[in-house]
């Protein structure tokens, strides 16, 4: 089963340190904005937001 275009590859991103930290996919049709989520940090070392970089 091919991928579809409806789930894109996000990276995700430390607000506080602007680490690069995780990588995922997402749904386009129910996440039109950016995702933002509160995730381990292991550079500022606690659970910061994490938004989705372009």
């Amino acid at each position: 089963m091919a991928k579809s275009d409806n789930r894109p590859k996000i990276t995700m991103a430390c607000t506080e340190c602007r680490h690069r930290n995780y990588n995922t996919v997402k749904n386009r049709q129910n996440d039109r904005e950016r995702i933002e989520l509160r995730k381990y940090c292991r550079w500022c070392r606690g659970h910061t937001l994490h938004r989705e970089t372009r």
